[in-house]
Parts: C-alpha cells; sequence; structure tokens
C-alpha cells in the first residue's frame, strides 16, 4: 500500500510516498480503506521535530495523520461493522498500527463510527480530531445556559467547532476574527464578532462586560486572553500553558487522547453534523504525492478549514 511517511525530522520535503505492507486487523479492531486524511497543525510540529513534548517517543520512520474517513475493507474478530461501511476514525500515529496517511489503517473498534449520512469522506474526515477536540474544549465549560463564553481562531477548524457546539449547548458566544473572515463565523453562529489581534480582550470585555465566564483558546494565545475572564472563568488551551493566571481563573488543558474511552462522543458528533448543527470544514484537497505542498499551505497559516489529502 501508498503511505506518506518520513525518516527524519524537518521541513515539509522529508515527506515521501513509500510502500508498505498491507496491515490487518487484530481482535477489535478495523481496517479503512482511506479515501481522505487530514493535515493538522500537530502533524507539522511532529515532523518539525522542533517541539520535545509532541516527538517524545515518535519512532522514525514515522506516518502521520489523526483523523481519516473512507470504507471498512476488512474486520477483526469481535466487530459488528460489515465491510463496504463507510466510516470515520480517530487515528493515533504514535501507536502501533501508524497514522492515517495511508492507503490502509487499522484502528480499536471504539474510534470508528459511521460517517453522517450522505457525507462525502473528504468532510467526514475532518471531523473526529477536530470535532473531539472541539467537544472536549465547550465540555469543559463550566458556564450555564445563557452565559457569554468567548473562541478565538472561529475561522479555523476546531474554533469553528467550537462555536458551533457552544451555541448548540446554550451558550452566548463572542469570537474573534479578522474582518475578511466576520461574515464566515457569523454564519456559524457566534452572537457577537471582535477584531482578532492585540487588545482583543479589552474588545472581548466590551461585549461581556462582567467578563467570559470562559474561553477556548484555538489560536493559541493563552496568557494574552486572562483579561477577558470573568473571576474565576475557565481558560480551554489546546496547547499546555504552565503559568497561573490568578484571579481564581482555572487554566484547562484539552487533549484529543481524553476521547479514547468515550465513543458516545463520536457518536454525538455524527448525529449533530447529521442535523446540520456541526458542518465540515474542508479548505482544499491535494492528493497524498503532494503532502510536502499540503503541509507548506497550513505552514503558511490562513487557511479556513482543513487541508485534506486524497488516496
Amino acid at each position: 500500500m501508498r503511505a506518506v511517511r518520513f525518516d527524519a525530522f524537518g521541513g515539509p520535503e522529508v515527506l515521501r510516498v513509500v510502500e508498505l505492507p498491507e496491515p490487518h486487523p487484530g481482535p477489535g479492531e478495523v481496517r479503512i480503506r482511506v479515501r481522505a486524511a487530514t493535515v493538522n497543525p500537530t502533524d507539522l510540529l511532529t515532523r518539525s521535530g522542533i517541539r520535545g513534548k509532541v516527538t517524545r517517543g515518535v519512532r522514525l520512520p514515522y506516518t502521520l495523520g489523526m483523523e481519516a474517513a473512507g470504507e471498512v475493507d476488512e474486520v477483526g474478530d469481535g466487530v459488528e461493522l460489515a465491510v463496504g461501511d463507510r466510516v470515520m476514525a480517530l487515528t493515533l500515529p504514535f501507536g502501533p498500527h501508524g497514522g492515517a496517511y495511508a492507503e490502509h489503517v487499522v484502528v480499536p473498534r471504539p474510534q470508528v463510527v459511521a460517517v453522517p449520512a450522505g457525507m462525502p469522506a473528504v468532510e467526514a474526515a475532518t471531523i473526529p480530531m477536530n470535532g473531539l477536540t472541539a467537544v472536549l474544549a465547550v465540555e469543559a465549560l463550566p458556564a450555564t445556559a445563557g452565559a457569554w463564553v468567548g473562541v478565538t481562531g472561529a475561522a479555523g477548524c476546531v474554533g469553528g467547532y467550537a462555536v458551533q457546539l457552544a451555541v448548540a449547548a446554550g451558550l452566548r458566544v463572542v469570537a474573534d476574527a479578522a474582518p475578511a473572515d466576520e461574515a464566515l463565523v457569523r454564519s456559524l453562529g457566534a452572537h457577537a464578532v471582535v477584531e482578532r489581534g492585540d487588545g482583543v480582550s479589552t474588545r472581548f470585555r466590551a461585549v461581556a462586560p462582567g467578563g467570559l465566564a470562559g474561553l477556548v483558546d484555538a489560536s493559541t494565545q493563552q496568557g494574552r486572553l486572562v483579561p477577558a475572564l470573568a473571576d474565576r472563568g475557565t481558560l480551554i488551551l489546546l496547547r499546555a500553558w504552565d503559568s497561573a493566571p490568578g484571579r481564581d481563573i482555572r487554566s484547562r488543558f484539552v487533549t484529543v487522547v481524553e476521547a479514547l474511552d468515550r465513543p458516545e462522543l463520536l457518536v454525538r458528533l455524527r448525529d449533530l453534523a447529521e442535523r446540520g448543527v456541526l458542518t465540515p470544514r474542508v479548505a482544499t484537497t491535494l492528493p497524498a504525492e503532494r503532502a510536502p505542498e499540503a503541509h507548506r499551505l497550513v505552514a503558511g497559516g490562513g487557511v479556513r478549514g482543513r487541508v485534506v489529502l486524497t488516496f
């Protein structure tokens, strides 16, 4: 089978298409014929080798990719799915079977769910990791219905999903965006949109003078967002931050691995997507052979949604 791998840390040019033996599922596992796999920022961090916390334990050569969509083409003992079922999955490249940048990937059954009815694979592939990250982030907000919460990076994939999920939970959402993205973010359901950039906390406070009950930091602004929060508010982080915010503000780092023992979350995301509450975010698609280009696009910033590799 074809797979995109790297055997040395570096820039996008280290990514190569190689031929590998086809994997086979064991008991409780599913093999997926991958049609689409997303390129996420964590892929770039791992490939570059610049962050020890990400690359620790990575054994080269390495196949990236944390979410995919395609069809079941082989099942292990004890799995009720059938060959041909259209599915999407959370994949863990640091696990024994490698990541989703491959024609076939083996995944534990709890990390696999049917795609939303009628949804193409390139759209469904954006839901598992990005959606689970967003649902964990919104779930960690202690706010009650009607409270003001904030989302940064709302024009991106995780931030956009967080806006939609928070609105569906009955929260009032203020999000930041560049002027060119304001209409997009409002279309996701944000009740208020402020301009991103320096001073964004002041602009959040203008919308919620008492401070935000919680804030999902999908753009990694971290300490710069603390002034936007009310005393005893909650800052949800997608990258670890070791500072103390003060004012009894709680910082909470969420990671998708928290969802591994909660398969019901993938089912919830699938159902929300079928109802149109969650809308897939595809920026562009590229064939697997153009993975280096895909990584350059993501690294350049300004991508609205996910770049998706097709196999």
